[in-house]
């Protein structure tokens, strides 16, 4: 049996047990000279070291699978285990705990984090992160989780995306996700995108269910595009890169033209994704955004949802050029053209990209409408 001592985020009882694989209510236990601040990059908690202080956190005595588990889980967090002496109760008991490198009081914590404000911010997505996860326990390389670990966070906050903003059933049947009978599923390839096959049965209009069948598709984040437009000039900026997926086809000309796009980050607006894009693909500052709609490009197989929008942007000669983060390979080309010219480009067939397809459409109806500002 291994002890181990938690804190932070694990404090929050539905977390622990979808990270140990069961309930684990252990003791109340402190580490001395120590406080859980919140960390300067974001809303999660750190161990900084502060004497005098006292960090609070739950001593747990688990089975080998348990704590192979919380192992597991904190690989995925980018987290090193420790050994400490912790107070749990009258007794001073040695424990193991897991926490990130920045644990001095040199730049880093410095400000209050309450569990009960974390539950309610940033629960409900760690909770999911730590289901997608925990399901590759003793399946994927304890070494590999943490890699992964970005990716598996970005498609659950697309999850609850999806379950938080529900679309309106005027037309289409109301039937629900509930109607759906899901007879096996499996991931069988999770790396960038991730592979899901589901033998499932649904409700048919006509009454009665489905046959059982197989389907699979590419489960993808949530995702935003935005055209840069000059009223004034009466100019779009589009960009150009080569694309996996044309070369995938087959396509001899894998080099595609598009709008400005880019992955939404868990916690981020669409808004805000859109202008950050411009900006590290561009460097394009977005004024007004012209929001032109959400939609799946491909629903058939791919679970990735786009928001489209048209952005009021200034677009002088210098703004074409090259940008993209070497962080991410990126190779980016900037065209700035006359919108007549990108009708024409949309007529001629050499745009095909949906995203920039529909920009362009939109586009052309708000001109005629002058509803752009």
């Amino acid at each position: 049996m291994t002890r181990i001592f938690l804190f932070g985020t694990l404090l929050d009882p539905d977390l622990r047990r979808i990270v140990l694989g069961r309930a684990a209510a252990g003791q109340a236990a402190r580490l001395a000279d120590h406080a859980v601040e919140r960390a300067e990059d974001g809303d999660g908690p750190i161990l900084v070291a502060r004497p005098g202080q006292a960090a609070e956190g739950v001593l747990v005595t688990l089975s080998p699978e348990a704590a192979a588990r919380a192992a597991f889980y904190a690989a995925g967090c980018g987290h090193a285990a420790d050994r400490v002496a912790v107070q749990s109760g009258a007794a001073t008991v040695a424990a193991t705990l897991y926490r990130a490198a920045a644990t001095t009081g040199d730049g880093a914590g410095g400000r209050d984090w309450a569990l009960a404000g974390w539950q309610a911010a940033a629960g409900p997505l760690a909770r999911r992160t730590a289901e997608a996860a925990m399901a590759m326990f003793q399946r994927v390389p304890p070494g590999e989780i943490g890699f992964r670990m970005p990716m598996i966070r970005a498609r659950a906050d697309a999850r609850l995306r999806a379950e938080r903003d529900l679309t309106p059933a005027d037309l289409r049947s109301p039937m629900g996700r509930d109607t759906v009978e899901v007879l096996g599923h499996r991931q069988p390839y999770c790396h960038y995108f991730a592979v899901g096959e589901t033998r499932l049965r649904h409700p048919l209009f006509g009454g009665g269910h489905s046959d059982i069948v197989e389907r699979a598709g590419l489960q993808m984040t949530d995702a935003v595009t935005v055209l840069p437009y000059d009223p004034v000039r009466d100019r779009v900026l589009m960009v150009e890169q080569f694309r996996y997926g044309p070369w995938l086809r087959g396509d001899p000309r894998p080099w595609v033209l598009e709008p400005i796009a880019g992955r939404i980050d868990p916690g981020e607006a669409a808004e805000a994704t859109a202008r950050r894009e411009a900006l590290e693909e561009a460097q394009v500052e977005i004024g007004t955004l012209h929001r032109i709609g959400s939609y799946y490009p491909s629903p058939g197989g791919v679970s990735e949802y786009i928001e489209s929008f048209v952005g009021i942007a200034d677009l002088p000669d210098r703004a074409e050029g090259l940008g993209g983060l070497a962080s991410e390979n990126e190779d980016i080309r900037a065209h700035v053209v006359p919108f007549d010219r990108a009708r024409d480009l949309l007529a001629s067939g050499e745009v095909d990209t949906a995203p920039l397809l529909l920009s362009i459409l939109w586009l052309e109806s708000a001109r005629n409408r002058s509803a752009l500002a």
